[in-house]
């Protein structure tokens, strides 16, 4: 087809009108292609954009709900502290607690996660209440056997 932007005959005319009757290239602005629906429309039984679904929140609705405040405090310094320093089995016992905390607090698990600080903070005072406890016993053992041989000594 000559044309007057292209005189030779080669290609087609960008600017020309599509023929209605041509069912091939490119489908027109707004016209659904291969038979699919156009934009907006639901799919084969498919729910309307914005309509819940089985069991699923609806749209705009949090699904998480908001941290109660700010994180609270791991104690893993005092873990760590009642590990090296005190009792060895329940100052390990606090430091998985407290390395969960960041964890359950992430996941959305407020109440997990202080549940968790509390123990934390639970086990390394007990880790450090048995320490003190197993020294004073040790001391007077020491004192015990102190005083026994001095007292067999000087008889």
């Amino acid at each position: 087809m000559t044309t007057p932007q292209n005189p030779d005959g080669f290609g087609e005319d960008p600017f020309a009108k599509p023929d209605p009757g041509q069912q091939y290239g490119q489908p027109q602005f707004g016209q659904p292609q291969f038979g699919q629906p156009q934009y907006g429309q639901p799919q084969y039984g498919q729910p309307q954009y914005g309509q819940p679904q089985y069991g699923q929140p609806q749209y705009g609705q949090p699904y998480w709900q908001q941290p109660p405040g700010m994180e609270p405090d791991n104690n893993l310094v005092w873990a760590i502290l009642s590990t090296v320093l005190c009792c060895l089995p329940l100052g390990v016992v606090s430091i998985v607690k407290s390395t969960s905390v960041s964890r359950l607090w992430a996941m959305g698990d407020y109440a997990g996660a202080q549940q968790a600080a509390d123990d934390a903070k639970k086990f390394a005072m007990w880790s450090a209440i048995a320490a003190v406890a197993s020294w004073v016993v040790v001391v007077i053992i020491y004192v015990v056997i102190i005083a026994a041989a001095v007292s067999s000594s000087t008889v």
